[in-house]
This record gives C-alpha cells, structure tokens and sequence, in this order.
C-alpha cells in the first residue's frame, strides 16, 4: 500500500506543478486551492496552508492507515493480497 501512496503523491506534484488545481475555496474565508504554493512550499513557507489544516490532513491519514488501509482483507493472511500475481492468485 505504500508504493500506492508514493505514486500517488508523486502523481499529484506533477498534476499540482502544470497548473492543475481543485476548483473552489480550502476554506471559509475564500482562499482558493490554487493560492496556496506547491510542494513543501504548501507545508512550511510564508503563503502555507494554516497549521490546523494541516493537523486536520494528518489526523485524517493517520485515521485512514489505522483504521481502514488494513493488510489483511477479506479473512486474508497479512501480506497476502488477492488478485496480486506475486502471490499465485
């Protein structure tokens, strides 16, 4: 599942540097997603997403990698992912 997430992310850099951005307010006082800078320019720089919002993306992976992302799915063994060649399936 990692290698998903690292793809994914690496994914949104590339989307997020061609200019690609959600539509819409990040919050209530009409920020758009697209004021906010790229990278880690978004985590820790003069124009960075408040510290509470990114509290709120942490708690809500963490909750994500506890309580959802499980490695054992269906009554499998951890580890062993159905459908996955490597496996046999």
């Amino acid at each position: 599942k990692h290698g998903r997430v690292a793809q994914l992310a690496f994914l949104g850099q590339i989307v997020t540097r061609a200019g690609y951005h959600l539509p819409g307010d990040i919050d209530m006082s009409g920020n758009s997603f697209a004021s906010f800078p790229n990278g880690f320019a978004a985590i820790g720089g003069p124009d960075s997403i408040p510290g509470a919002g990114t509290g709120q993306i942490l708690l809500f992976i963490g909750f994500l990698e506890l309580g959802v992302m499980k490695d054992s799915a269906n009554g499998a063994e951890p580890g062993d992912f159905v459908g996955d060649f490597r496996n046999g399936y």
